[in-house]
């Protein structure tokens, strides 16, 4: 009997790269003549899992290394103790997961499912693809190499029939979907998403229109960074939220951005059009009107201000008619033109809309319907919420800082979304954020008893704030913060509530200003001065330790601290020590929340 050649892709992910890495997948399947589909696991029937001969499954990792929204109950049945060691003896499996190693859960989830699929029976194709976001060439470095040895795996064991050859790289793929442009036009067509109501709570795919209250700059007018204190209404929403959610905010791009790419495309801002599905398996856009205009197309959901991944310049390399232009956008996808591509894409940090300017060739040869193939989606932005729902009902705040800073372009690099939100102008009549609500990374005690160790230098303070503010409302002290910054004067965040509540005796509060003297003062330094009250929370007390802030060097140094704490109080070994944390680490007792 002659095996079946046929692929099946399952992704999970908080964000759109894992589906984006599965479509890749499914794209390759087909030209190498498998049956392929793809689908989130959530969306797959389980109980025809036994019956899959080849699956590749796609994943990241979530939280303190939770599993991604759209794989949470795939993985609630995966990891039940009551199935069979022998479930999966039929199947065939590889595993890549997409992760970031500045967090300490690194990769977790493909770990962790790659070793239950065996314990079930499953048999390796590989092992399991460990991407990282912090590699110089970003998540591809590991996904190109770990793709090839699988497409060598399965053409050993499934042989393409006699005759049958690998379809040709040159060849064109088809686009993702058929683009029809309507006849009449209206001129100031609005599209618009559905609202969210009773039946559909504000989501990714409905989100609310939270009215912008005030839009505050925090920093002085003379430090170097731009951090703003936003307030927005959220009184007819129906949302509410916990200490350590996160508002989810979907952007735009700013306007300056939209009109040089519609330039370059030559689109007309009001033209509309309409989609349809090329591929039965992949779903039109759910956060795309439709019809839709251009410039509704490029202000809200072409990514066009994204570093590109590795299809964008195989795409790329189809529509040029320049030898020259071809012969460099092949070489950016050979193993040779790696050090090339990451000096002149992912070192300076250069965007989608920049790469198009330099290849005018490429640029003017790009189909419109190729525009969903080429470029992602754009995606939201997680912030950490810093008020308590409890003392503000109506209303969340952010504290974010605007990404803006200078590389060897002539450009400065500036971040879609706080960009966009730091120039949201009141002035100019109400102005609306598309957001919804959801669980984040840190899960705060439920005993208002149990004391809190907080570290957040920087705005990794916020999601502190809106906890010790709870806490505050509620009565309950044992609040420990140490809060780091450049100056007194110049970055301390929120200082008014914390003095305030440090008067109340609702906070105890150590700050770390790094440049107000000839030595600079870090929050690892205020923990080791605070050794006797730190091991006194920790031993007698059962406190828990929450670290938030850049991913740097202030996790491991802050960790190392705590360290040093505990060998010196408890008069331990570096190894005991160690240990120690691990068990607060395995209990939830020190969780870290950090971005690169």
């Amino acid at each position: 009997m002659v095996p079946e050649r046929k692929v099946l892709v399952l992704y999970g992910s908080e964000t759109g790269t894992a589906q984006d890495v599965a479509e890749r997948i499914n794209r390759e399947a087909k030209c190498h003549h498998f049956t392929s589909r793809v689908m989130a696991l959530n969306d797959y029937p389980m109980s025809s899992l036994i019956s899959e001969p080849t699956v590749v499954f796609v994943v990241s990792t979530t939280g303190q290394g939770d599993p991604p929204e759209n794989m949470k109950v795939f993985w609630r049945f995966i990891m039940r103790r009551n199935l069979p060691t022998s479930s999966l003896t039929n199947m065939k499996f590889a595993v890549l997961g997409l992760g970031d190693s500045s967090y300490q859960k690194y990769n977790f989830i493909g770990k962790k499912l790659h070793k239950r699929l065996m314990q079930l029976g499953g048999t390796q194709l590989q092992p399991v693809g460990l991407a990282d976001d912090q590699h110089d060439l970003g998540p591809d470095a590991v996904i190109d190499p770990w793709l090839k040895t699988l497409w060598q795996k399965l053409l050993a064991m499934y042989p393409l029939p006699d005759g049958v050859e690998i379809l040709n790289s040159d060849l064109l793929p088809p686009s993702k979907y058929k683009v029809e442009f309507l006849s009449s036009q209206t001129e100031n067509l609005q599209p618009k998403l559905p609202e969210p109501s009773e039946n559909s709570p504000p989501s990714a795919n409905c989100p609310f229109g939270a009215r912008l209250l005030s839009n505050e700059r925090v920093t002085s007018s003379s430090h170097w960074q731009d951090v703003r204190y936003l307030k927005l209404d959220i009184s007819e929403s129906g949302m509410s939220y916990s200490p350590g959610d996160v508002l989810m905010i979907q952007p735009h791009n700013m306007p300056d951005t939209v009109d040089e790419f519609m330039d370059l495309l030559h689109l007309t801002p009001n033209a509309q059009f309409t989609l349809q599905q090329n591929d039965p398996d992949t779903p039109l856009p759910a956060t795309l009107p439709l019809p839709c205009t251009c410039r509704y197309l490029v202000e809200n959901y072409l990514d066009i201000y994204s570093i590109p991944r590795r299809y964008f310049w195989q795409l790329l390399g189809y529509f040029t008619d320049d030898d020259r232009e071809r012969e460099k956008l092949r070489e950016f996808i050979t193993p040779a033109g790696q050090e090339e591509l990451y000096n002149y894409c992912n070192r300076p940090r250069r965007k989608i809309v920049e790469i198009l300017v330099d290849f005018p060739h490429a640029t003017a040869n790009i189909p419109f319907e190729y525009l969903f193939d080429l470029i992602p989606p754009m995606q939201p932005r997680a912030m950490s919420i810093a008020s308590s729902n409890l003392a503000h009902p109506t209303e969340v705040h952010i504290l974010m800082a605007v990404v803006d800073y200078k590389t060897k372009l002539l450009k400065r690099r500036r971040g879609v979304c706080s960009t966009w939100l730091s120039k949201l102008d009141l002035e100019k009549g109400p102005v609306h954020v598309p957001v919804w609500m959801k669980k984040g990374t840190l899960s705060f005690p439920k005993s208002p008893d149990t004391p809190v160790i907080m570290v957040g230098p920087g705005t990794g303070v916020a999601a502190f704030r809106g906890y010790i503010e709870e806490r505050a409302h509620i009565g309950a002290g044992d609040n420990v913060l140490f809060f780091g910054c450049r100056g007194e004067k110049s970055d301390f965040f929120c200082a008014d509530l914390w003095r305030e509540l440090a008067q109340r005796q609702m906070v105890k509060l150590f700050t770390a200003f790094s440049r107000d003297q000839d030595r600079k003062v870090y929050v690892q330094h205020r923990i080791a001065e605070q050794s006797q009250l730190i091991w006194d929370l920790l031993n007698n007390r059962k406190a828990c330790i929450y670290v938030s802030g850049n991913s740097k060097n202030m996790p491991e140094a802050v960790r190392d601290a705590f360290r040093s704490v505990i060998i010196k109080e408890a008069n331990c070994k570096f190894d005991e020590a160690e240990n120690y944390l691990k068990e607060m680490d395995r209990t939830l007792r020190y969780q870290t929340e950090t971005w690169s």
